[in-house]
């Protein structure tokens, strides 16, 4: 499994990578490893906001849907669409290809609370 060093995660299995204000969020590879094949990802091609903590969309494997929390409030700037066709980029690389939503983050603050590479390990029982 792959835990990069340069984002952030949450307890619920989001991951963001900041550059500057902006962040890239997506489902991390234990997440989706646990999910299974992923063949739907739903986030509102016309969403303008997210708040943190909150729900911005659903991610659905072969057996389950989950929701996707939101770690930072903000800005929508683009949501991934291709997607759309080839939601198994998220199984297959879901800290590149398979990132979700593009924000500019409203207080770079929010993210104090995530957590780093070693803390989200411990998390999940693979320190």
């Amino acid at each position: 499994m792959n835990f990069p060093d340069n984002i952030k995660y949450t307890n619920n299995h989001e991951w963001i990578k900041v550059e500057g204000n902006v962040g890239y969020i997506g489902v991390t590879d234990y997440a989706q490893g646990e999910l299974g094949d992923v063949v739907f990802v739903d986030i509102d091609p016309d969403l303008k906001e997210i708040t943190k903590g909150n729900t911005f969309g659903t991610i659905e494997a072969v057996k389950t849907v989950s929701d996707l929390f939101a770690p930072c409030s903000g800005k929508i700037l683009e949501v991934n669409k291709e997607l759309t066709n080839t939601p198994e980029d998220v199984n297959n690389d879901p800290y590149g290809k398979g990132w979700m939503v593009k924000v500019e983050i409203n207080d770079i603050n929010d993210l104090n609370d995530l957590l780093g590479s070693d803390d989200y390990k411990k998390l999940i029982g693979q320190e």
